[in-house]
């Protein structure tokens, strides 16, 4: 538990590095960096899985679809649903929608505790009651600041939820099923790069691209692999709850590149970053108990 601990706090710090990292990619689009991103992405996370020994998980795959090959609708919609994910966090951000991702992420672990309790009939402990708590005071201020839901957030409270569920459903929660999920998605990451103002071209207009795009797929593959290796480790309400780091950093990236935090926002963060304290806690605690067995 304590591995998975750790790999989910380093994945939503790599996360926030990323979100940082995209301003430094002018002049490319969100659609653009998306694209970059997925076609970068998928040949780092290739090489890892050669490297420690997963490839085989790919296989897994590959064999589970020649068995069974009316799964290949169920990998499609997986990859539609991450896909759509990965585009909306590059794109919000240039498009004013910053707010309403946001506020989809700070919903986001209780929607996961609510799936958890409802679809696998998970039971919280007492800090992560207290935790859900904290946080859910944390986001009804936030609700009332925004006053709604807006189709960015519905699509990250409703979409991350429902493809863990179509993973775990379709026995493809490994690295091998990510794997597929990002390869179904090159054709369009394809489109989007070669659609742009400028295209392939822009590398040559701007040679800091060079060094910066390839970068940008590096910390991409370690935080999805991080993120889907924590998701197998952890149970699904305790890793929802610790999505709560994410937005908690992202909030330190908006500080970092100028943003502020309005005085009724405070009502938001205070309650968010005390959940994530008992969740720390309550990591250490189990910590502290390996070592002792």
């Amino acid at each position: 538990m304590s591995k998975g601990v750790v790999l989910s706090v380093l994945a939503s710090v790599l996360f926030a590095v990323m979100y940082y990292f995209t301003s430094l990619l002018t002049p490319l689009s969100g659609q653009e960096i998306f694209g970059w991103r997925m076609l970068l992405t998928a040949p780092c996370m290739t090489v890892f899985m050669i490297v420690s020994g997963e490839w085989r998980r790919a296989w897994d795959v590959v064999r589970l679809v020649a068995a069974k090959p009316g799964l290949i609708g169920g990998l499609m919609l997986c990859s539609a649903l991450l896909g759509l994910q990965l585009w909306l966090f590059m794109w919000a951000p240039l498009n004013g929608r910053s707010l309403d991702v946001s506020l989809g992420y700070f919903l986001l672990p209780l929607t996961m505790v609510l799936t958890g309790r409802l679809v696998y009939g998970e039971q919280l402990s007492h800090l992560q009651k207290i935790a859900v708590f904290f946080a859910a005071c944390g986001v009804l201020n936030e609700l009332y600041q925004v006053g709604g839901f807006s189709w960015a957030t519905l699509l990250v409270i409703i979409g991350y939820p429902i493809y863990f569920i179509v993973r775990k459903r379709l026995k493809t929660d490994h690295l091998g099923g990510l794997w597929f999920d990002m390869a179904l998605m090159l054709p369009v990451a394809l489109w989007f790069v070669q659609s742009g103002e400028q295209g392939f071209a822009v590398l040559d207009a701007h040679k800091r691209l060079y060094v910066l795009i390839p970068i940008l797929g590096l910390i991409s593959a370690s935080a999805l692999v991080s993120y889907i290796v924590a998701s197998r480790l952890l149970a699904f309400s305790l890793f929802g709850l610790l999505s709560y780091v994410e937005p908690v950093l992202l909030l330190g990236v908006a500080l970092l590149l100028g943003e502020s935090i309005k005085a009724g926002e405070w009502l938001t963060y205070i309650p968010i970053w005390l959940a994530v304290m008992v969740l720390v806690f309550e990591g250490f605690k189990h910590l502290v108990r390996q070592r002792k067995a």
